[in-house]
């Protein structure tokens, strides 16, 4: 293998906006993003979400956000900044990039995920 999970990781986070998980909790407060969790439905499951958070698989995410897909979600249409986050802040790095490079201006993601956003004291929902 030539370049690992981690070498991506780096290489994304130098080309993204990474928010600290006090500066995420800060733009949750004003509602000036709409937060995305890319977790798997199992993770959610298991350890529920930020509130209001819009949920949209990995695996999913470039369909999701693509208006000329079948799986588009309207969501994305608007003009609100987005902020991508998952469980430990890798899985969001690589997909704020790719949001990036599908021509998405204003997006970010959060370091240190959801791990990081509980143990800051952040809320969560459950999910079923």
């Amino acid at each position: 293998m030539n370049k690992g999970f981690k070498a991506l990781v780096s290489e994304a986070n130098q080309q993204i906006v990474t928010h600290s998980v006090e500066e995420a909790m800060n733009i949750f407060n004003q509602s000036q993003a709409l937060f995305v969790d890319i977790r798997d439905r199992p993770e959610l499951e298991r350890d529920g979400q930020i509130p209001g958070a819009v949920h949209v698989s990995r695996g999913m995410l470039e369909f999701v956000v693509d208006p000329e897909s079948p799986y588009h979600n309207p969501v994305f249409s608007e003009s609100e900044p987005i902020l991508l986050y998952c469980a430990s802040g890798g899985r969001s790095a690589l997909a704020a990039k790719t949001l990036q490079e599908m021509g998405m201006a204003d997006v970010s993601h959060m370091a240190g995920g959801l791990k990081g956003w509980k143990e800051a004291g952040g809320q969560t929902t459950a999910v079923s």
